[in-house]
């Protein structure tokens, strides 16, 4: 029709009695309070979908009739008050028992920077794993009772939202997000003025706001440059996330790293610990050097300091991941910065210098020389971020640089089903909330009667089936399929049709992650899935970054299988993949795969999801899964080629490796899954599948659950960077400024230290004898004891690795005539028969937060 369409929203006058609905609205702790958003939907569930599940936005639309009429339903008032005294009773509660012994609520704080937060799907500023993984952390913190802040952008378009075409392409739309529709209000500071902070871009200053999201304990702070003081294009930094050029991309991380320390100063917040989640926020080291430097601090006893209290995670496996500038962007932005941090310019360039990265400055090579505590995010890749990045300390060995590894965990209150919850309250009581980390506690799974699981887990699946059905229509529709296409495609969507197995796969879609590698063989696939008597399902659900075309391609290719007469039904690729989207799948699904190429799947947490709900993991050993699989909690494929035994440097055939997996993939469905799921016993179940899905619940639920991994990070990488930040600044920074003397001092002289043995090397001692070890060395101008030389005893396995069973210290004994130390030790090993010792030397000091941060040692 032609004519301008205005547009109206007449809003509601909230009953007094529901005042409370306003205040639930404003803090995300119903993004994990399923008792809070049931409210919403009960009021009105078709406006609480078409909303998006956003609580803010619901209470702006919902008619004044629907208020008026929940106030006179004495159910309705029953859930309401249960979930404002649960609400009320959360944010009175103590700071936690287990927290107070690392960390003080009152003189520390943890300060989390990430370039996205995934909370919920009502606040858009995520684009998946990261995101989601950091939203998670939070939650855990304000659970756990930790003292934390939280740091991000925010993006007026966010990332994108996807639908897929009639011809299987992704279509990304970006839709301007309204502030006052989210949960969010301008951060203020102690005498109640909004908070607005610059940063400078080159010939400019861009002006920032802060925002502010309460998240149950803990704030999330978010910064805007969508100003009117701003320039159009400046104004448009913040609009995408992971958007733009590369120009966008440095000019996004100024703002996260430096306007974030500015936005958390001009707030009076001072953090004793500061985490930086992924390179992109790597910035804010500079920045708080800055400070340091403009109060009389040299820049070398600064970094010491600013490190010492830095925790730095990398999420990336490989290489291409991570953010490389190019050293004349990097001099553009930063060449008057420089001046006010007192650092020679090629000095500044070289803390962002890595192998491979000629004329570039890394910003993961930044985060770690601006850091002391470092980890990757589960075992497997822990080893390959110490191998991919030991050229920071190249002189010591992989397996013992700093890089540690803290597995990822997920948030068991917004992924377990309520269902489950329900079911925990009933066999259980309330407890079971305060056992997430106790694995014993876990163990009462098998309590639970074998049909009412298989029964929950069946009307899970129902659900799930109902949701996919509705999304499919919209999306069908939207297509122009026809009604009796539709049908074809439908036909087995119904939510009573939930005898058939369904296998999901959902996730980023990543060339590396392989979601085309079940159709290696389709004709065997199509057997298996249309067997009239064990029918299978496969569902898909994933985006693509806009530019990654092979990934889109990737999406593409499904869509036309699933077109195919024989994958007709069977085979679905979903579009509009997001949080509420996830938390059906993972719910509902059976199985679910995972297929990444070993060993670059980081962590992964889908799976963890999935398997606290009872659902089957089948993955390659890759990531958690790599930890989590115990031979009888799911299906393991191992990765084929050397590279499994030998990940780091080995070569192999993809080609084979690819053929040789999806084989063993196919394998494991026809002879393992599908047969074991439709073994039913005299009642209808599969007493087999109750068995090992029970197996996957209480292995997966406290160990990789995100209580477990904040504490982690707590007790392993907060609390020791809080107290050695503390140890570097006091006195004003005496510590710092002395140990960065000294570490100048020892890469000066590490070049011209040597050391020899000078005693007779003896191949055989008896039982009960010690052999003595007495070494030379030329230090070079160091003294004894500034250096640590060190035996290591051990035993050596068949394929020649060399394990150490315990280290010993070689003493200082006196100087030689020519300047050289002698150092001894009698060795008198605890262990018998054949063994084998090695003898080396580094820089030791008690400063130091890790004994090899220095990256120098010598071997004998």
């Amino acid at each position: 029709m032609p004519g301008t369409r205005y547009t109206l929203e007449v809003q509601p006058h909230i009953p007094q009695r529901l005042n409370g609905l306003a205040e639930l609205s404003d803090d995300l702790l119903y993004s994990w309070d399923r008792e809070v958003r049931a409210l919403f939907a009960q009021l009105d569930n078709t406006l609480w979908e078409a909303s998006g599940h956003n609580p803010k936005l619901f209470l702006r639309r919902v008619s004044q009739q629907r208020l008026e009429n929940a106030v006179q339903d004495r159910i309705f008032m029953e859930n309401y008050h249960r979930a404002m005294s649960s609400y009320n009773s959360y944010h009175r509660e103590e700071h936690n028992a287990n927290i107070s012994q690392f960390l003080d609520a009152k003189t520390d704080l943890v300060a989390y920077f990430c370039a996205e937060f995934g909370f919920h799907e009502s606040l858009p500023i995520y684009s998946g794993g990261l995101g989601i993984l950091a939203g998670d952390h939070c939650k855990a913190a304000s659970d756990l009772g930790v003292p934390f802040i939280a740091v991000g952008l925010l993006y007026r378009q966010g990332y994108f939202t996807q639908t897929i075409d009639g011809q299987g392409a992704q279509i990304a739309h970006y839709t301007p997000t309204n502030f006052a529709n989210l949960p969010i209000l301008p951060a203020q500071d102690k005498q109640g003025n909004a908070v607005y902070v610059h940063v400078e871009l080159p010939g400019r200053s861009v002006r920032l706001k802060v925002w502010q999201a309460k998240a149950g304990h803990i704030t999330l702070y978010l910064l805007d440059c969508d100003l009117p003081e701003n320039t159009e294009h400046d104004r448009t930094i913040t609009y995408h996330l992971y958007g733009g050029n590369i120009e966008t991309r440095i000019q996004q991380e100024i703002i996260l790293g430096i306007g974030g320390v500015r936005a958390l100063r001009a707030l009076e917040l001072r953090p004793t610990v500061w985490h930086i989640n992924e390179g992109h926020s790597a910035f804010q080291i500079l920045e708080r050097c800055r400070e340091r430097v403009q109060r009389g601090w040299d820049f070398d006893s600064a970094l010491e300091c600013i490190a010492a209290g830095t925790v730095f995670t990398t999420h990336t496996p490989v290489p291409a991941g991570h953010d490389i500038f190019d050293h004349q962007l990097i001099i553009t932005y930063f060449k008057n910065y420089v001046e006010h941090i007192k650092v020679p310019l090629d000095d500044f360039l070289q803390l962002g210098s890595s192998p491979g990265s000629q004329g570039g400055f890394n910003m993961t090579a930044l985060a770690l020389r601006g850091s002391r505590f470092h980890n990757g995010v589960s075992r497997i890749h822990g080893s390959m971020a110490s191998h991919m990045e030991g050229y920071i300390w190249p002189q010591v060995p992989h397996d013992e640089n700093p890089i540690g590894y803290v597995t990822n965990g997920v948030h068991v209150p917004t992924f377990l089903a309520r269902e489950w919850s329900n079911l925990f309250d009933m066999h259980f009581g309330g407890k079971w909330r305060g056992e997430l980390r106790n694995p014993d506690f876990w163990q009462h799974i098998d309590g639970i009667p074998n049909h009412s699981y298989w029964s929950l887990r069946q009307s899970l699946k129902s659900q799930l089936m109902d949701n996919v059905r509705r999304r499919t229509l919209v999306q069908y529709r939207r297509n122009g399929c026809s009604a009796m296409q539709i049908e074809r495609l439908t036909r087995h969507l119904e939510p009573d049709n939930i005898d058939t197995l369904v296998l999901g796969f959902a996730r980023r879609f990543a060339t590396y992650k392989r979601a085309t590698l079940l159709f290696s063989d389709p004709a065997r696939l199509a057997r298996i899935l249309n067997d009239p008597q064990r029918p299978v399902m496969l569902i898909f659900a994933g985006k693509a970054h806009p530019r990654d075309l092979p990934g889109q391609q990737l999406i593409q290719t499904i869509h036309s299988l699933s077109r195919r007469p024989e994958f007709e039904g069977r085979i679905l690729m979903l579009e509009g993949y997001d949080l509420a989207l996830a938390r059906k799948l993972v719910s509902g699904v059976d199985v679910w795969l995972n297929t990444p190429e070993y060993p670059l799947e980081a962590s992964g947490t889908s799976g963890q999801k999935a398997g606290l709900n009872g659902v089957i993991n089948l993955s390659v050993l890759d990531g958690w899964w790599g930890e989590g699989y115990n031979g009888e909690n799911g299906w393991a494929i191992t990765p084929h080629g050397s590279n499994y035994n030998a990940p780091h440097g080995a070569s192999y055939d993809a080609t084979h490796r690819d053929r040789e997996e999806a084989q063993e993939l196919l394998d494991l469905l026809e002879k393992e899954v599908v047969p074991l799921y439709y073994q039913r016993n005299g009642h209808g179940y599969s007493e087999g599948w109750v068995k090992l899905s029970k197996a996957s619940m209480k292995s997966i639920m406290p160990q990789f659950n995100s209580q477990r991994m904040v504490m982690d990070y707590v007790a392993r990488y907060y609390a020791p960077a809080n107290q050695r930040c503390k140890i570097l600044s006091a006195n004003n920074g005496a510590a710092a400024t002395q140990l960065s003397a000294w570490k100048k001092k020892v890469a000066q002289a590490w070049p011209q230290v040597r050391i020899t043995r000078i005693d007779e090397v003896i191949q055989e001692i008896k039982t009960g004898d010690c052999l003595s070890i007495r070494a030379s060395a030329l230090l070079g101008g160091l003294g004894a004891d500034d250096v640590c030389v060190e035996c290591l005893l051990g035993t050596t396995s068949d394929t020649g690795e060399f394990t150490v069973h315990e280290r010993q210290p070689l003493l200082a004994t006196q100087r030689g005539s020519g300047g050289e130390i002698h150092f001894e030790l009698d060795l008198c090993p605890t262990l018998s028969g054949l063994q084998h010792y090695k003898l080396r030397i580094y820089p030791y000091n008690k400063l130091l937060a890790h004994p090899f941060e220095t990256g120098c040692m010598l071997w004998f």
